[in-house]
């Protein structure tokens, strides 16, 4: 439990780190939407600079070293409750935001939808700054009730699945709110957070105990939401192509799963505990690279860069300035 909780701690605060110029941070701090991320813009997704890869490591590093500390002054006891309820709060709300998409097909059109909105701000006049903007409907609600559930099951049972559920909300949100600017980042990042995050819980006696299970084996996390947001990269580069084909995107998605399997096989072969990264990143950064190298596209494999909407903003203000 300390161990998962604690990479996981070093998970959220590389995410939730703020860009050392003062100009944004990894994950919007104000304005956050219970449901769609879309409806405010500082809750689209942020896009990872080289610097900000650069930096994951080094945050990732030092929240486990400041972790490490912290256990070695306080009780077991109480950091277990501690991250228990950090985790029940993030799992809810996680989820609750997975769900939101699932529950809006689910629901009739019939169902009275009441939109809501929390503001806190201070001061007054020209000088009032928002603090906290939470948009939700009913729908959200009903989705934040069902999460809750999720997560009561969590903090007292600490069950394999309630576990599960937040780790796959956690990682689905990663990759949703996480994109990287271009290949090269890609590759930065990959590199150098080699350590794995937060951790998933898989029962290897399943079969035999069903949902009884507990002999569990863990997959880090950090090794799905760290590939998977390269992969996406991938994804946007094969639509920015438009030759309407997946190439790049299926070749790295096939990459990871033979990394993963690699990373079982060698666990199993030698008995011993195995980094995932250790494989998964040379498999999901060489296959698209063979794919580009054999079809002629590396250089505009690794030219493609998106922009964030920020610097889009500010392009198309000077656009239209030299306009006038």
């Amino acid at each position: 439990m300390l161990l998962a909780g604690s990479s996981q701690v070093a998970l959220c605060a590389v995410l939730e780190g703020s860009d050392p110029r003062g100009r944004r941070s990894l994950l919007p701090k104000h304005s956050w939407s219970l449901g769609d991320y879309s409806k405010n813009s500082s809750d689209m997704p942020e896009t990872i600079t080289s610097r900000d890869a650069a930096r994951f490591p080094i945050i990732a590093s030092c929240t486990l070293f400041g972790l490490y500390l912290f256990f070695k002054v306080f009780s077991q006891e109480y950091i277990n409750l501690l991250l228990s309820v950090y985790f029940f709060g993030l799992g809810v709300l996680a989820l609750s935001h997975t769900m939101s998409p699932l529950m809006s097909r689910i629901f009739p059109e019939s169902f009275p939808n009441k939109q809501y909105q929390l503001l806190f701000t201070q001061g007054s006049g020209e000088s009032k700054e928002e603090i906290v903007n939470y948009e939700f409907d009913t729908k959200n609600l009903v989705c934040l009730l069902i999460s809750s559930v999720v997560g009561v099951w969590y903090l007292f049972k600490k069950h394999w699945i309630a576990n599960n559920l937040f780790g796959l909300a956690f990682a689905l949100n990663g990759v949703e709110l996480l994109h990287l600017n271009n290949v090269s980042t890609g590759c930065i990042l990959l590199g150098g957070l080699s350590s794995t995050t937060c951790s998933g819980v898989f029962p290897q006696d399943l079969l035999e105990k069903g949902l009884e299970a507990s002999n569990f084996a863990m997959l880090g996390l950090g090794d799905i939401v760290i590939p998977g947001i390269f992969i996406a990269l991938l994804l946007r580069f094969d639509v920015s192509l438009k030759k309407n084909s997946r190439t790049y995107f299926y070749s790295s998605f096939l990459a990871y799963i033979f990394g993963l399997g690699l990373t079982i096989f060698v666990m199993h072969t030698f008995k011993h505990a195995q980094p995932a990264l250790l494989y998964l990143v040379p498999a999901c950064v060489g296959f698209p690279v063979i794919v580009a190298l054999f079809k002629g596209e590396l250089t505009e494999m690794f030219r493609y860069e998106e922009t964030s909407p920020e610097e889009e903003g500010a392009k198309d203000d000077s656009s239209e300035k030299k306009d006038q």
